[in-house]
């Protein structure tokens, strides 16, 4: 029995300058964090049937890897030519769709756990190349670098990934009490929105890809702020940072009118008025999370704002580990 984890990453600064159509043409730049919350994947291997049963939110039962319905068990299987006989069960701290990256944690947790089953363990880099393989490539699905290289490192991360996708992978320069400061000022909350990012990303690759000048300009102006972050964490400026996040919302929104509402809009400007400087949803938009960097003497108003609107906080903490398999029995 093999059992491995992967966390889930909150953004901090670039979104969407991961995905191809913007990174082949200009280069991307991605901030983010990895945190204590987790997808995990158990693998066991049966002992004497030759079929494959799969666990999720749903359960399948199949006698070859080909009829498996959930796309990335399916190719990440074929990917790694691991055949039949094996029984896979997935667990999230945080439910799906709800832009932490859940998806991309698991496909790296699973292909760690198949690559540890096969005796062929990938180093962290191989792994979240693999994992964005299978699903932009095998998958087709619109998913950038950011989600697959954080499962993979965790950790204070900055990405900077060149035109042909290589990614160069470095840790924030920021000290211990910097770090402790800043998780401590980001204040996140659930929506109870769930959505597919598919549609936010598709329209977006297509934009790009077609020359749309305001969502271009948007992930310029967006990417620009990532390295105005960057120097501002590094420089332990933590208010700055805040305002930033404000300013990057406002420029992520105008990327597609999907990307808020008015109720999302309405909690926002309450969080504002409570006293924090800046945040954004997090991934794609639309639904999810809302991350909120709130100065310590505002955070009880906050705290107590949100929670008169229905909305529940996530506490956290920061993953230094990044995808690791727990157990091999």
């Amino acid at each position: 029995m093999i059992t491995t984890r992967a966390p889930l990453r909150i953004p901090l600064g670039g979104g969407g300058t991961d995905l191809p159509s913007y990174y082949e043409n200009h280069g991307g730049l991605i901030l983010s964090a990895g945190i204590d919350k987790y997808v995990f994947i158990q693998l066991n291997r049966l002992q004497v049937e030759d079929f494959v049963r799969v666990k999720y939110s749903e359960t399948e039962l199949v006698e070859a890897v080909a009829d498996i319905q959930h796309p990335l068990l399916r190719e990440s299987l074929l990917y790694s030519g691991v055949g039949t006989g094996l029984e896979i069960s997935a667990m999230s701290d945080v439910p799906g769709r709800t832009g932490m990256g859940s998806s991309g944690s698991f496909t790296v947790a699973l292909l760690a756990a198949l690559h540890e089953f096969k005796r062929q363990p990938l180093n962290r880099h191989q792994l979240a190349e693999a994992a964005n393989h299978v699903e932009a490539g095998r998958c087709a699905q619109p998913a950038g670098k950011q989600d697959h290289f954080l499962a993979a490192f965790g950790g204070l991360t900055c990405l900077e990934i060149d035109t042909d996708g290589t990614v160069s992978v470095s840790p924030l320069s920021i000290s211990v009490h910097t770090s402790e400061e800043l998780r401590n000022s980001m204040v996140v909350f659930f929506t109870g929105i769930q959505r597919e990012s598919f549609d936010i990303l598709s329209q977006q690759e297509r934009d790009t890809r077609k020359g749309d000048g305001q969502v271009i300009d948007s992930l310029h102006e967006v990417k620009a702020i990532g390295y105005d972050i960057k120097k501002t964490l590094e420089d332990g400026d933590l208010d700055h940072f805040g305002e930033l996040l404000h300013t990057h919302w406002q420029s992520k929104k105008r990327r597609s009118s999907k990307m808020s509402n008015p109720e999302i809009d309405r909690w926002y400007d309450e969080a504002r008025r409570a006293g924090a400087l800046g945040g954004k949803l997090m991934g794609a938009g639309g639904g999810g999370f809302l991350m909120f960097y709130c100065p310590a003497q505002h955070r009880g108003d906050l705290r107590t704002r949100m929670a008169a609107e229905g909305l529940r906080e996530m506490r956290f903490q920061f993953d230094v580990e990044g995808a690791k398999v727990l157990m091999n029995i």
